[in-house]
């Protein structure tokens, strides 16, 4: 090769590494700041697409741009009620000052950090200074239906149940769950603006009670639980009561007025026996007693019986007659 080819296959390598260490390419999901000699230069980059920077002086710090998440450590957090509760946190983050993360936190794990420490704190004292049923629901809904059914029982449109047992147990949520998760966001969202983060959510994942309280808890839920169940089951003795009794009497009822009714038509077929007897003794009176002295000896004397009475006993006067 001749010297003038050489040092234009150098010069064209030259000027291409130039081009490729002064151009650089930012996907969607990423922004940049241009730093020199490690100290920012201008404003960040956010645009996707291809840019321009100082070859070897100038180098790019990629950032995420793209919702993060943060999983919180579970920690234990004494409730206003004096309930020991342990509370697990997640949240939903994202970096929109680029320039300013970097001044600050520098990195996600640096960002990280910072959202442990602000968040485990707000979190821990905004659940502090509630009830747990502030933790634990988000409407009074169930107090609500209680209050209907109530309504319907008094006018008798259902039957008796156990709402007003349950109804005393049931404490009032003022707040609730997602209106803490708002009061969490609104506080840690002002913290972390200075960092460059803006908190988008945050949510108690998970609240469970300590494990030395978790067993007590659920002896007594179990407790309460066989007390209304002896309570149902009472109440169920008390209508079985009613019922049997009211068989009782249903069938006291029946057997008198059966009792009632045979002992009329006995009394009816007595007299109209008597009746007969009447007519028939009226009619012949003595072919009458001689049917009845021949019904008493088949009776009194059975066959094959020998009998030795004397000649003038009333009882053989029909057989003495001619």
């Amino acid at each position: 090769m001749t010297p003038r080819i050489n040092a234009g296959m150098t010069l064209a390598a030259v000027g291409m590494m130039l081009v490729m260490a002064s151009v650089y390419r930012l996907p969607e999901w990423e922004q940049a700041v241009i730093t020199q000699f490690g100290r920012p230069v201008g404003s960040a980059v956010t645009a996707a697409g291809l840019h321009l920077k100082v070859p070897f002086v100038q180098r790019v710090r990629r950032i995420d741009k793209r919702i993060l998440n943060w999983d919180g450590y579970p920690n234990q957090i004494p409730t206003k009620d004096k309930k020991y509760i342990e509370v697990d946190t997640t949240a939903r983050w994202r970096i929109v000052d680029p320039l300013l993360f970097i001044q600050t936190v520098q990195t996600e794990d640096g960002a990280r950090r910072r959202l442990d420490g602000i968040l485990d704190a707000i979190t821990r004292d905004t659940i502090s200074n509630h009830n747990l049923v502030e933790a634990v629901r988000n409407t009074n809904a169930i107090l609500d239906q209680i209050k209907t059914r109530a309504e319907k029982l008094k006018k008798g449109e259902i039957s008796p149940g156990d709402d007003e047992e349950i109804t005393g147990e049931i404490e009032p949520v003022h707040v609730g769950r997602e209106a803490l998760s708002a009061i969490i966001i609104k506080r840690a969202a002002v913290e972390l603006k200075q960092f460059g983060i803006e908190l988008i959510d945050v949510q108690l994942r998970r609240i469970a009670y300590e494990s030395s309280v978790e067993a007590k808890v659920y002896d007594r839920m179990t407790s309460e639980r066989q007390r209304i169940a002896q309570r149902i089951r009472s109440v169920g003795q008390g209508e079985r009561a009613k019922i049997q009794g009211k068989t009782n009497r249903d069938l006291l009822k029946i057997q008198s007025e059966a009792y009632r009714k045979a002992q009329s038509i006995k009394g009816a077929a007595d007299a109209e026996a008597i009746a007969i007897y009447a007519r028939a003794v009226s009619g012949d009176p003595q072919f009458y007693e001689f049917i009845r002295t021949l019904e008493a000896y088949k009776k009194a004397i059975p066959a094959d019986t020998r009998m030795i009475l004397s000649t003038d006993n009333k009882f053989l006067d029909l057989l003495r007659q001619k």
